[in-house]
């Protein structure tokens, strides 16, 4: 509850037409709403910038849904990740203006108006397998606020290509870099310009690969100075993280 509405609560107090247990009942509400089997942390935008994310996998489609309402009943943006197309048919019927990003995994529901406004985030990777995450991440800043180009299959396998892109990395405020197999590019990134690069080691490679982890131990044990690393396939943390480093730079 921000203070506007804590303000327009007490006149309505003053004024007669809000009784006190009807005022005491919504402060009950004023930091979390417990609706049994989750608790929406509806004050997170108040103290990070941005709504509470729902994290899909795991959960029930009607558990997902009535998270989306009490959410949508306060007007807040409304972002699903790791999300089935089943569960976007069902939201979609209740919300128009909900889309899907087939290759993210991921549901949106923005409000009208509301569109991403700071540029400088680029968002990079190694191969067209690592897109599913590079889109996680870069939807992820998008929702955020963030203006993201996207520079894909540029892996260090074909140098040349990421040579050829070289001005739009050097432009960039902030860099994820996402990377299956041994995750060398971060580190080749890293060593080419004076800003952030965070380094995505994704689930893709071969048998020695190991579901994500050698890229991911590739990416720790970097020479490259200053790349930060999140976990194997987190394209959300990484677009967060990315997201408040820009917001530093506007």
């Amino acid at each position: 509850m921000e203070r506007k509405e804590i303000e327009k609560m007490l006149r309505k107090v003053r004024g007669g037409s809000l009784s006190i247990s009807a005022a005491l009942e919504k402060l009950k509400n004023f930091a979390f709403e417990d609706i049994g089997f989750a608790r929406i942390d509806h004050h997170r935008h108040l103290r990070r910038g941005f709504p509470e994310v729902i994290f899909g996998q795991g959960k029930k489609d009607d558990q997902i849904i009535e998270i989306i309402k009490r959410m949508r009943a306060r007007k807040q943006s409304v972002f699903v990740t790791r999300a089935s197309r089943d569960l976007f048919r069902k939201v979609k019927k209740l919300y128009k203006n909900a889309c899907f990003n087939e290759l993210a995994r991921a549901i949106t529901i923005i409000p009208e108006g509301i569109k991403p406004e700071r540029s400088g985030i680029l968002v990079v990777t190694a191969g067209t397998s690592d897109v599913p995450v590079a889109e996680e991440a870069a939807l992820t800043a998008e929702v955020l606020g963030e203006k993201v180009e996207r520079i894909y299959d540029v892996g260090v396998a074909g140098l040349h290509r990421l040579i050829s892109v070289k001005d739009n990395i050097l432009e960039a405020n902030v860099i994820i870099v996402v990377a299956g197999m041994e995750g060398a590019l971060p580190s080749v990134i890293a060593g080419l310009v004076d800003k952030p690069v965070i380094g995505v080691p994704t689930s893709t490679g071969y048998g020695t690969s190991f579901s994500g982890v050698g890229a991911l131990l590739g990416m720790l044990n970097s020479c490259a100075s200053g790349l930060v690393v999140v976990n194997i396939d987190n394209g959300f943390g990484a677009g967060c993280a990315a997201s408040l480093i820009n917001r530093l730079t506007s």
